[in-house]
């Protein structure tokens, strides 16, 4: 079978496409012909040795993907081959990612993917779903799961609602009945904010987001999703409810900030911060149903007509599917696998 390997850190370049065995299928565990591989940022830094260092001799990249199952273990009685399944956090703690045509995986990484969601759906969901709805659950005055009326009466801002994670944010808040507001840098953006179901789009180029988000919820908003806090702890703390909760899911490298403890005092902030691999097992298992019944519900679909463009590479240009994501590129970059 084909796959794409890395022996070393480095720069797209050290990516191989090789040819393996098929991976044996052990007790407890899966086996998935991979159909689409997702790739998200923690693909780029891992492999660039950003993030972490090599720690197997030879590891193939990517944490989502979906297909079919081709074979389970002895043991293993919730699957069964030709299944669709969608996995997640695949190449957290083994050398083998979906970045291949087959993958053994434990049961416990692989979802049934609802009968009206696609593979490209299912190769979306792991990393930046996952990701959004610990960010919208954190707050001590829940919600703790997502669901049709959950935040009813709250109003969520997303920072940066065109990526990836902010794009299942607006999903999943929108899909929960929350007012959502979203912040963008483009009227490309904002189109595509809109279309993942924000109800106002601020450009914050343009505007005064403090401002706008004042005038549209006088309360302030309950939840805010983060992901540049160097830039916008400022503009949070203006717009932030009483009792309001910021959870931040990303970071610039280097960045150390003073905490303004009156501000954050005198509103009773909650400042939490969201890295999808280490969530609890019981806030990670509520995030896997929460998000499989948003997908069964047609509530995270992707391409650019619901605000999340798709580009597209094949096996053999794994290389060029991490340039695309680490220069920033608008929209989910998928790799198709085989055919489905």
């Amino acid at each position: 079978m084909k796959a794409v390997v890395y022996r070393g850190t480095g720069g797209p370049e050290v990516l191989q496409l090789v040819e393996r065995d098929l991976p044996a299928v052990a007790p407890g565990e899966v086996r998935v012909r991979v159909v689409v591989s997702g790739v998200n940022p923690t693909d780029w830094r891992s492999r660039s040795g950003q993030s972490s260092g090599l720690r197997f001799a030879e590891q193939v990249p990517h944490q989502d993907g979906a297909g079919v199952v081709d074979a389970v273990g002895d043991d293993v009685r919730d699957f069964s081959p030709g299944q669709r399944v969608w996995l997640w956090d695949v190449a957290s703690e083994s050398p083998a990612g979906t970045a291949q045509e087959f993958v053994s995986v434990p049961a416990h990484h692989v979802v049934p993917l609802p009968d009206n969601a696609s593979f490209d759906v299912g190769a979306s969901l792991g990393i930046p779903a996952l990701t959004a709805h610990r960010t919208l659950t954190t707050s001590a005055r829940g919600p703790y799961r997502l669901g049709p009326g959950t935040m009813t009466g709250r109003t969520v801002l997303v920072q940066g609602g065109a990526g990836a994670v902010g794009h299942a944010a607006i999903q999943l808040a929108a899909w929960s009945d929350a007012t959502v507001l979203a912040t963008v840098s483009s009227p490309e953006k904002a189109e595509l904010a809109r279309k993942a179901g924000a109800h106002h789009v601020i450009d914050y180029r343009t505007e005064d987001v403090a401002a706008r988000v004042s005038q549209l919820s006088p309360a302030g908003a309950h939840h805010i999703v983060e992901v540049d806090l160097g830039s916008n702890l400022a503009t949070d703390l203006a717009v932030l409810a009483h009792g309001g909760n910021i959870n931040v899911y990303s970071y610039g490298n280097g960045d150390h900030l003073p905490i303004p403890s009156r501000e954050m005092l005198v509103k009773n902030v909650q400042l939490d911060f969201t890295f999808t691999y280490t969530t609890d097992a019981e806030s990670k298992a509520n995030a896997l149903a929460d998000v499989h019944a948003a997908a069964a519900d047609g509530a995270l679909e992707v391409g650019t007509e619901h605000g999340l463009p798709i580009h597209r590479y094949g096996l053999d240009r794994v290389a060029k599917a991490h340039r695309a994501v680490a220069g920033g590129v608008l929209g989910k970059v998928l790799v198709d696998v085989a055919p489905a």
